[in-house]
């Protein structure tokens, strides 16, 4: 049982680890205001197209900025759980190899 709970762990961490290294985007208004994150949601950067800032009024901005930063969580969330699939399927598969499977 402690081997099992150690394996979960190392996963998670392994997960974690791999996570860092995916590289997700959220855009809002046509690709105007992108935000770059990576698969754990660290926020890395924001680009705003110049001549939409020249433009854009506060209000619309931060909403923007809103709507962008929340679709990169959203694909950063994907990224988890896509790496979180695969990392079950690994350890399933080799469980199965321990029974015969």
């Amino acid at each position: 049982m402690f081997d099992k709970l150690m394996q979960a762990q190392q996963m998670a961490e392994e997960i974690k680890k791999n996570l860092e290294n995916v590289v997700v985007t959220g855009e809002a208004e046509g690709g105007k205001i992108t935000v770059t994150a990576t698969g754990n949601k660290d926020i890395r950067n924001i680009s705003i197209d110049p001549d939409f800032l020249a433009s854009a009024d506060r209000e619309e901005l931060e909403e923007l900025l809103i709507v962008a930063v929340n679709k990169a969580i959203q694909q950063a969330d994907i990224a988890g759980q896509q790496q979180t699939q695969k990392a079950t399927q690994d350890l399933m598969g080799g469980l199965g190899a321990m029974f015969g499977q």
